[in-house]
């Protein structure tokens, strides 16, 4: 039996999936990056390998003891990827959107994807049926929309996400979930509809934290999956053993 512990930090979380021969097994938030914590990974699941999608500052020291203790790989712009990135600067792209990418080449090889990631900004990555990854968008996410009302107007507060609002809020609350929320979701939409006119024949991925609050709203056929990111990190991790 392997095990791959997959390390997802972002913006706003510090996560980690475990994969037990190849399969996912489970999702675990992490109260911080210090050694003790990611000792007590270590010692609960013994991993065979590890990799790291990072896009913070977090403590050197934990790459050093999963080095020590697993096959580790750090993901970068120097990583071995399946997908080429013909971009201007590939070490400007986010390792979580790399891992996106390939997630979607893994499951839907030789196809066209349009790969959408919700968290603490939403993310437009759109990679061919060759495994070239063209680029895409960023914008906003929906916690920073929210916190963007609250700390540029004088008094607006600040909402808990909740996805039980009507079209037309009837109070500050609601006004403020229909208004991000749902234009959030035409915005969604809209850019599908954008790529639709340029490209033929696409898959739409849609992952993130934040991807429950959408799916019902969005009018696109669409292939959701909260896990998304971490396919692609062990899909990754397997391609460097």
């Amino acid at each position: 039996m392997s095990t791959t512990l997959c390390f997802d930090f972002g913006n706003t979380r510090m996560k980690c999936a475990v994969f037990v021969d190849g399969n996912f097994s489970q999702e675990r938030v992490l109260a911080d990056d210090s050694e003790d914590t990611i000792r007590s990974l270590i010692d609960e699941y013994h991993p065979d390998q590890s990799i790291l999608s990072s896009v913070i500052g977090h403590n050197p020291a934990m790459e050093e003891l999963l080095r020590q203790k697993t096959h580790f790989h750090k993901l970068d712009h120097l990583s071995k990827v399946p997908v080429t990135t013909p971009v201007g600067k590939p070490e400007t792209i986010g390792a979580d959107r790399l891992a996106l990418v390939v997630a979607a080449v893994t499951l839907f090889p030789g196809k066209n994807n349009l790969v959408i990631g919700l968290g603490s900004a939403v993310t437009y990555n759109y990679v061919n049926k060759y495994r070239e990854f063209i680029g895409g968008g960023i914008s906003p996410g929906m916690e920073m929309r929210f916190r963007s009302l609250q700390a540029f107007t004088a008094r607006l507060p600040l909402v808990k996400a909740d996805w039980n609002f009507p079209l037309a809020g009837y109070d500050t609350r609601t006004n403020i979930l229909s208004g991000v929320i749902l234009g959030m979701a035409k915005e969604i939409d809209g850019i599908i509809e954008a790529y639709e006119e340029k490209y033929d024949n696409f898959n739409v991925l849609l992952s993130g934290g934040d991807s429950a609050y959408f799916t019902r709203h969005l009018k696109k056929k669409i292939f959701a999956d909260p896990y998304l990111i971490y396919k692609g990190l062990y899909a990754i991790s397997a391609f460097n053993q």
